[in-house]
């Protein structure tokens, strides 16, 4: 879990997360939202979100690669973990919220699936360089 590779791809998907993430809910989100409400973050609870999903997301990817990494393998996981946040959790949020608007949770929905993908081709990339001179990836 915590191997050479791992930890790489953790660092690579939180830089991802922190500033991809700023791209594209804050720079391309703020204007398609209706409603959308600027609110500062609290920086180091942000950041230690972006480290545990990197965590996580990375050490997932590693147990179901298999030994083979590739861009087209790490989207296509990133695909399916958007899916999963974009249409499943934050579906919930949709749900219990006081204000619903379906657009909104479906722009979500789209960008989270856009984040994840390319967080797994980050991940795979790294994996695939980093795999062979690290044990137990």
């Amino acid at each position: 879990m915590f191997t050479k590779s791992n930890l790489i791809s953790t660092l690579v998907g939180a830089i991802w997360a922190y500033f991809g993430g700023n791209l594209l809910w804050d720079t391309l989100g703020s204007s398609l939202f209706e409603g959308y409400k600027e609110a500062t973050p609290d920086q180091l609870h942000l950041i230690l979100a972006c480290v545990f999903t990197a965590f996580a997301f990375s050490t997932i990817y590693s147990k179901l690669a298999g030994g083979g990494h590739s861009m087209s393998h790490g989207a296509q996981f990133g695909l399916w973990a958007g899916i999963f946040i974009g249409f499943g959790e934050r579906w919930f949020d949709f749900a219990f919220s006081d204000a619903p608007i379906l657009m909104d949770a479906i722009l979500n929905g789209v960008m989270n699936i856009v984040f994840f993908a390319i967080m797994g081709v980050l991940v795979s990339m790294v994996y695939e360089k980093t795999s062979g001179s690290s044990s137990g990836n």
